[in-house]
């Protein structure tokens, strides 16, 4: 039977034997999943769980194929029954993973799932309605808000910044901003202040790294271009540093004046061609320009045609069309089919 090993490592450690510590399984998921994909995931690590992974990497030794698999189909059961818990909730993650696997490994599953969600601040956030947040959450205070926005998805947080107040908007992006690490007496203090609301309270035992202007960059982008046009003018005037480094840490339609020609091209082919009269209405000459030389000549012609005879067009047309593209370019840089600069010092290896 064929073998993953680790070169220089005794080879007889785990041969052969189930394995049963949950960090060597973590260890074992983190090999398997190849050094491109397990750098994404080191990117979300403190230092101290960095460090504590790679010495069980280095000392896991010689594995079978067995052990790989089972690690990996059970890693695989865990993930696909915390998005069943997260998205359908414990009844229906439940019924669904019976009839899959039977009662005891869904039992085991959901014992195992359950811990990990309860010791998620604000965990109870997560399944809400934006709406429903917005009603929760308008009243509080914008560090209170951006304590429970960091904790949210980026997207979810962006759906329930689009509906705050305009003043609430600003505060709330740069709280986040600023934050840094927050102390387990800070986030108790604030649990216990949202008891009477959400009756419940959920501690936390270490420090979490939340906020900070990565994820604010991160939630912007997912934020309808009419509220980010507008948080960014407030910034702007209250605090363009701040304003600065958001915007270098995202992507947006007017970054597509840093593209290759070649990324540009790929775009293009994605989107529709409506959309791109519509983005290209408030566009810049160079934008223009640019679009138009990296098109077929007959997309070209069609698309200024289009221009000339489409008229009282609403800005928030414009906006969500030139959304749209931004779209679908961040989706094909996930597929690692175009470049993108969103600001900083990378490298671009041509």
């Amino acid at each position: 039977m064929a073998e993953t090993s680790i070169a220089g490592i005794d080879e007889s450690s785990l041969e052969g034997e189930a394995i049963t510590d949950t960090k060597s399984k973590a260890a074992l998921v983190v090999i398997s999943l190849g050094a491109d994909r397990a750098s994404q995931i080191y990117k979300y690590l403190n230092e101290e769980d960095i460090e504590e992974l790679t010495y069980e990497v280095a000392k896991l030794g010689k594995t079978s194929n067995t052990q790989v698999e089972a690690t990996l189909d059970e890693f695989y059961k865990l993930c696909l029954t915390h998005k069943m818990m997260t998205d359908g909730g414990l009844d229906y993650a439940r019924n669904v993973l019976e009839k899959a696997f039977g009662e005891s490994t869904a039992r085991n599953l959901l014992e195992k799932v359950s811990k990990t969600l309860q010791s998620k601040p604000f965990n109870f956030f997560m399944k809400g309605d934006p709406k429903s947040l917005l009603s929760l959450l308008q009243n509080e205070r914008a560090q209170v808000i951006a304590l429970i926005m960091a904790y949210m998805e980026p997207q979810q947080a962006a759906q329930v910044l689009e509906q705050l107040p305009e003043e609430k908007k600003i505060q709330a992006v740069e709280s986040m901003a600023r934050m840094d690490r927050v102390s387990p007496e800070a986030i108790a203090i604030v649990e216990e202040e949202m008891k009477r609301k959400f009756a419940t309270i959920i501690t936390s035992e270490d420090n979490m790294s939340l906020g900070g202007v990565d994820y604010v960059a991160d939630m912007m982008n997912h934020v309808d271009r009419s509220s980010e046009r507008k948080i960014f003018e407030e910034l702007d005037k209250c605090n363009p540093d701040l304003a600065q480094s958001i915007r270098e840490k995202m992507f947006v339609f007017e970054n597509i004046l840093d593209m290759d020609d070649r990324s540009i091209q790929r775009f293009v082919r994605d989107c529709d061609t409506k959309d791109i009269v519509y983005a290209l209405k408030s566009a810049s000459a160079e934008m223009k320009e640019l679009f138009f030389k990296n098109m077929s000549k007959r997309m070209s012609d069609t698309v200024r045609a289009d221009l000339e005879i489409t008229t009282n067009v609403r800005l928030k047309d414009v906006e969500e069309a030139q959304q749209r593209i931004v779209n679908v370019i961040r989706n094909l840089e996930d597929q690692g089919q175009v470049v993108i600069k969103k600001g900083g010092d990378d490298d671009i290896i041509l």
